[in-house]
């Protein structure tokens, strides 16, 4: 695994693969919750267990008073759901039960655990002696001690895991998961020092892990990022029950306090955090959805650029036909996300290609709105094959309510600009069929967007052919309001190998008829070889 997917520990692939031939006939979908509790439950249990044997030491304290844990911000876990309690069990039959039992003593002890943890062990489809197995295994990885807690092991490998079910699952795992190279891209060029941060179709919660990140790393002078994480606040919603319960483990085991919430009808139809304005908009909506109830929501307030695609009669390859309730979705979440910010918010998003050219459905008249409302601010394409679970290109928006200067934030004014990178040719195959971004990369292009904002730190912005164009809202009208960045930074110069093009042309015409004799010569072999063999013309 490369450095920039976070989970370079050396160990995650050995952990990965022992743990997947352990599943079984188990689709991943199912074992991903397996796996994933037992892991949160490792967590809190060796957190449990820090502090338990240092208040053991003390001579006044009691090891079995809760309220030692709740003022150090530990998960008191009760005997019954400490690891060392059920690894003892690992063979016993009864394993399945003994965690559920633990896990829902859990969740009893700890509120703001409620309803959130897995609780399905004990079901016949899942082999005890396998589970037994599993528990073995995890047994052998510190999590929530004080040092793995240092180097994030936890995180690093809760997020491995999530990319490796993602691959497994296709199509399904984009519900939950965003490759970490894009989420540090989003969060490395809107820069979440402070504020409030919105996700409306959070998934697992990426990023925000990232956002608090980003801040630590950028904090001065607070240790372990307490008080950077206090900086922000974080809120979120998500529509699928079990990648809510994904989210808020992954926000428990990262000690981020997150208002994250859930409804099955979507931030669409039912707008959890209806009166947020947010500092900072992160967001990896579905690509391309379709019947999300449009007749329902079709005058609200939120679509003041125009009213996204109504729906109607869709052409199955049955040749039956079926009415959608709403047509593709990409125009009501950037309506969305533009509705919840903040007056001088910022919002950074993933959308399919298709959304910064479309005309269909009065989706290039919401385009066009916005650009001349002046919102659009950069525009970034990326290369191909980044996701586990579509081979759709996509692209980065980013929208902002002001242009003007804000010196607060070190920005000079931009007003009837806005910044196209393309970076297509970006990015290494880690496989063969996935991309990633070097950390070099990400930084490179963040570095371009704020040095085009005029922060002094990241140096002066000029345009770069092939990689990067500040256009003007004129340059956007004589392209027909058409957001693709190919068609404003130019084509990369080729560098002039000193070689005259009479002598270039010479030598590739003698290498094309060189080929063509040789060409001739196989055509001759292989046919003699079909009239050896009897098979002549």
């Amino acid at each position: 695994m490369s450095a920039s997917s976070g989970a370079n520990l050396g160990f995650e692939d050995k952990l990965w693969n022992a743990a997947d031939k352990l599943r079984g006939t188990m689709d991943s979908a199912e074992y991903k919750h397996v796996v994933l509790g037992l892991i949160f439950l490792k967590y809190i249990s060796d957190s449990f267990l820090e502090k338990f044997e240092e208040l053991q030491a003390e001579e006044y304290a009691d090891p079995e008073d809760r309220d030692e844990y709740n003022a150090s911000n530990i998960f008191w876990v009760p005997p019954e759901a400490r690891w060392n309690y059920l690894q003892g069990r690992a063979k016993d039959p009864r394993i399945g039960q003994l965690i559920d039992e633990a896990m829902a003593a859990i969740e009893r002890d700890n509120t703001t655990l409620k309803g959130v943890l897995p609780k399905d062990y004990a079901r016949p489809a899942l082999d005890k002696s396998r589970l037994g197995e599993l528990i073995d295994l995890i047994a052998t990885i510190g999590l929530g001690d004080r040092e793995s807690r240092k180097k994030d092991i936890l995180g690093r490998v809760y997020e491995y895991f999530l990319a490796q079910f993602a691959e497994k699952e296709g199509k399904g795992g984009g519900e939950f998961y965003t490759p970490q190279c894009v989420v540090k891209l989003l969060v490395e060029m809107i820069e979440p020092f402070q504020g409030r941060v919105y996700d409306p179709c959070c998934g697992s919660g990426g990023m925000f892990v990232q956002a608090v990140r980003f801040v630590e790393a950028h904090a001065n002078g607070n240790g372990n990022g307490t008080q950077a994480r206090r900086e922000i606040a974080v809120y979120g919603q998500e529509m699928n029950y079990t990648t809510f319960r994904l989210a808020k483990m992954n926000m428990a085991i990262r000690s981020i306090d997150a208002d994250i919430r859930w409804n099955e009808k979507g931030s669409f139809l039912q707008d959890a955090h209806k009166d947020l304005k947010a500092d900072f908009i992160l967001a990896n909506p579905p690509f391309n959805d379709e019947d999300w109830g449009f007749s329902k929501v079709k005058e609200d307030v939120r679509w003041a650029f125009g009213t996204p695609p109504a729906g109607g009669a869709r052409k199955q390859k049955d040749g039956s036909v079926i009415h959608v309730d709403g047509g593709n979705a990409n125009y009501a979440w950037i309506q969305h996300f533009v509705h919840h910010l903040a007056p001088d918010g910022i919002a950074g998003f993933v959308l399919a290609n298709g959304s910064m050219s479309t005309n269909t459905s009065g989706e290039g008249d919401i385009r066009k709105a916005l650009i001349e409302a002046d919102m659009v601010d950069c525009m970034i394409a990326l290369p191909g094959q980044l996701f586990y679970t579509t081979q759709i290109p996509v692209c980065l928006w980013f929208l902002t309510r002001s242009k003007r200067p804000n010196a607060k934030r070190g920005f000079r004014g931009r007003v009837g600009e806005t910044l196209f990178i393309d970076a297509r040719k970006q990015g290494t195959l880690i496989d063969r069929t996935h991309r990633e971004l070097s950390d070099d990369e990400i930084a490179e292009i963040g570095r371009t967007y704020h040095a085009w904002r005029g922060e002094e730190k990241d140096g002066t912005y000029e345009d770069k052919l092939g990689f990067c164009k500040s256009a003007t809202l004129a340059d956007i009208r004589a392209h027909h309001h058409v957001l693709t960045p190919g068609r404003y930074v130019g084509a990369e110069a080729i560098e002039d190998d000193g070689v005259a093009f009479e002598e270039k042309m010479a030598e590739l015409s003698d290498q094309l008829y060189e080929q063509m004799r040789e060409s001739i010569e196989l055509d001759a072999v292989i046919r003699r070889n079909l009239e050896v063999l009897g098979y002549d013309e």
